[in-house]
């Protein structure tokens, strides 16, 4: 209460104490929560800063192994060629790989003797060379009257000569010896219509030992028998390219 200057008395109203009181228990319990998350925060992130300083360094990788180099296998020796070919032929002296020739060169003469009979042209052939021979690959050509080359229809696809291979010669045909025959693989039955003659190269050769009965080395002379082979002279001397 208070006194005015008229003799007025002013009454002053003051706030409820308990209103006042609350208000005041709020700030303070505000204040108490914002101190607890700063606290905390605060207390989070010195952990994960000591967590940090303590994590242990990561080890270093250990360095690769070298890899020691591999040379590479040294290359295989080349074959040794044979110093027992025939005359101007040279090579390994396999079948692979036989002792090679060209031109005109033979180890054989072959021959149409002329006639055939059921069995199939009669040949005759003569050992040239100074070995003995056990494998022999025969190629026969078949020409008519003007001497044009016939082909063989027989065994299916039409193809420009005959050819026979393997153990031809019912054994071994010794140097110089001159043998007759009819092949098995050359029948009657492969001679063209219109066959007017018949002629002939051994291409490959297989030499044997004294005992004839396995082929020590090979020769071959593929220019002997071209695809296409214009009849030749028999009378004419052997060229050599």
């Amino acid at each position: 209460m208070r006194a005015t200057s008229r003799g007025r008395v002013s009454v002053v109203r003051s706030e409820p104490w308990s209103d006042r009181g609350r208000s005041l228990m709020s700030v303070s319990v505000q204040s108490f929560k914002l101190a607890s998350v700063l606290v905390l925060a605060t207390l989070l992130f010195g952990c994960e800063e000591e967590a940090k300083k303590e994590a242990p360094a990561p080890k270093p990788s250990a360095p690769a192994a070298p890899v020691a180099s591999v040379a590479p296998p040294p290359a295989p020796a080349p074959p040794k060629l044979r110093d027992d070919c025939p005359a101007d032929s040279s090579g390994v002296g396999t079948q692979a790989e036989p002792c090679l020739a060209k031109g005109d060169s033979r180890m054989m003469t072959v021959t149409y003797t002329g006639k055939t009979t059921d069995e199939g042209p009669k040949f005759s052939i003569v050992n040239d060379s100074k070995n003995p021979i056990l494998y022999g690959s025969l190629v026969a050509y078949f020409y008519d009257k003007a001497g044009k080359q016939l082909e063989v229809t027989a065994d299916g696809k039409p193809r420009p000569m005959q050819v026979c291979s393997g153990r031809i010669f019912a054994g071994a045909v010794k140097p110089g010896e001159k043998i007759f025959m009819f092949f098995s693989c050359v029948k009657k039955a492969h001679v063209p219509e219109g066959t007017a003659t018949i002629q002939a190269e051994v291409k490959t050769v297989g030499f044997t030992d004294d005992a004839g009965k396995e082929s020590v080395f090979y020769w071959s002379n593929p220019d002997l028998a071209p695809e296409k082979r214009p009849k030749s002279d028999p009378k004419a001397k052997p060229k050599k390219k």
